[in-house]
């Protein structure tokens, strides 16, 4: 049988047992971390994946697996900088390439998580979509443990293996206790629990693809990986959409043409072209194609143009049917507040921080009894004004169908004057009419108007220049990072990140964000650019 050894092509015998002394010395005690990391640059160098997973391998009989899982640590801190970092890059479709493809998923529903910490309310509905994505997960962690797993421990690989096994677990059981506690509506312990969470998942994605991975392409020969993506299919994928098959149909002695497999996936396509040939004689479509038009109350449009409608609409709407789900919400580029798709087919209280429930609660009552048939809303602050109107949605026969929700960004046509007849094109800076009047360029001389402190401190850093009249945006656009960080200057600034102060800095200037802090201009300005010079590449 072929050996882990053998199969990795670790054939410097005297190298691999000073590795393994190292590591044995360090986790019995026998050398601090600085001494074993020095130990290892001298008479290692660098080690290769295959080569760490060799020598964990190795230590079996001196340590438990239950040991070393909790060294595990321990033992990356060890070779931290001496670890090659592997580059993961596989052929498209191939079982490994699917397993890095699935994590960069996983890591951006992290991410996703992690923003959601940020948040200043709770909102249930965003947490319950995190996870309803996170229910996929044990696709990925079921594939490993009865694909990968056995296929590595054909090579005496087992050791690594079972040891990632319990990280798999623990991954799986902080999902599913997360789920339950979100379910149960208790929220403390639930929010208490995510940080753990995300630490554990990305703690375990960073292992499969620093080791497992980069060692598995190394043992595992192409006939197995082709037959590997057959028993793949058959366990499910998370987060991405099913590949097609990787490798020849004809691996590991058996013809995959005729498996099970196979053999159901050729009578649905058969039962399906029969299908689609029969309503084709008939002159009938299963679903309408997007350029069908369609005859809607007053005219005819296409799916196409509907949704083309949809997306240009200057106002965002959002539709909540009669059982209080959310059904659709427009998904414009100037949208005001954001929306996911996470929230469709969800009950709309889910969407709003618990203190606002009860209101969502009384316009749909009002609505449904028929006592109401609006309900209006504004937010009117110095920076913008925003108009929100509820509308009762009903049949032709008064029958209650839902609620309409429209929401508008009202700032700019509340600052218009007298009359326009005329066709006129206004140049625009992010939705804001620019008069020809303040188009000068900044280093012309100040207006009457200009106050003192308006231009007392002005920094050019990294070619960005930075004045009392500098737009926050412009700033967010440019540097990565600086909006997240506005909260460390002032905590004034925290406001910022949320979905109306997301609005408010398109309009707010550093000489307004002064006045709204009361930190003096010139502290700003240059918290602002020692951000930039520390963060922004240019």
């Amino acid at each position: 049988m072929t050996t882990m050894k053998s199969a990795l092509g670790l054939d410097n015998d005297q190298r691999l047992a000073k590795m393994i002394e190292i590591k044995d010395n360090y986790l019995s005690g026998n050398l601090s971390l600085e001494e074993g990391q020095a130990l290892l640059k001298q008479y290692i160098g660098t080690c290769t994946p295959d080569e760490f997973a060799y020598g964990e391998q190795q230590l079996k009989g001196s340590y438990t697996d239950e040991e070393i899982t909790h060294r595990m640590d321990d033992l990356l801190a060890l070779f931290d900088g001496i670890l090659v970092r592997a580059d993961n890059t596989y052929p498209e479709n191939h079982p490994l390439w699917v397993y890095v493809t699935e994590i960069k998923a996983g890591l951006a529903v992290m991410n996703e998580a992690e923003e959601l910490l940020k948040a200043p309310h709770f909102i249930k509905n965003p947490w319950l979509g995190v996870y309803d994505k996170l229910s996929e997960w044990s696709r990925h962690l079921s594939r490993k443990q009865n694909q990968l797993y056995p296929a590595l421990e054909t090579y005496g690989f087992d050791r690594p293996t079972k040891i990632m096994w319990t990280f798999d677990d623990k991954v799986r059981d902080l999902i599913s206790e997360s789920r339950r506690l979100l379910q149960a509506d208790k929220i403390d312990q639930f929010l208490a629990l995510q940080p753990k969470m995300i630490d554990a998942f990305r703690d375990l994605a960073d292992k499969e693809q620093e080791v497992l991975l980069p060692t598995a392409w190394k043992l595992v020969n192409e006939e197995e990986f082709s037959y590997m993506s057959r028993g793949d299919h058959e366990i499910g994928f998370a987060l991405i959409t099913p590949p097609p098959y990787y490798g020849d149909m004809k691996v590991a002695g058996k013809d995959m043409a005729t498996s099970p497999i196979d053999t159901t996936d050729t009578k649905t396509a058969n039962f399906m072209q029969d299908f689609a040939a029969l309503l084709s004689k008939y002159n009938m479509s299963p679903t309408p194609s997007p350029e069908t038009e369609l005859d809607v109350a007053t005219g005819k449009l296409s799916l196409e143009r509907i949704n083309l409608l949809f997306k240009h609409m200057p106002v965002d709407l959002s539709y909540v049917d009669e059982n209080e789900l959310v059904k659709f919400y427009s998904d414009t580029k100037h949208r005001i507040f954001p929306r996911s798709a996470n929230v469709i087919g969800r009950e709309v209280r889910n969407c709003h921080p618990a203190k606002s429930v009860h209101l969502v609660e009384e316009i749909i009552e009002k609505f449904r009894s028929g006592e109401q048939d609006k309900a209006e809303f504004w937010i009117n602050k110095p920076e913008a004004f925003i108009y929100i109107l509820y509308t009762a949605v009903r049949d032709e026969a008064g029958n209650f169908k839902g609620v309409l929700e429209m929401m508008q960004d009202c700032t700019r046509i509340r600052s218009l004057e007298g009359s326009r007849t005329l066709l006129t094109w206004d140049s625009e800076t992010h939705g804001d009419a620019v008069d020809a009047a303040t188009t000068d360029s900044v280093n012309t001389a100040l207006d009457e108007n200009t106050t003192p402190e308006a231009t007392a401190h002005t920094i050019t850093i990294k070619g960005i220049t930075i004045t009392a009249d500098t737009k926050l945006f412009d700033l967010f656009d440019k540097v990565e990072g600086l909006r997240q960080y506005m909260p460390t200057i002032n905590s004034n600034f925290k406001m910022l990140n949320t979905p109306f102060g997301k609005i408010m800095a398109r309009k707010a200037t550093i000489g307004m964000a002064c006045e709204r802090t009361g930190m003096s201009q010139k502290d700003i300005i240059d918290a602002i650019a020692n951000y930039i010079k520390a963060h922004y590449k240019g």
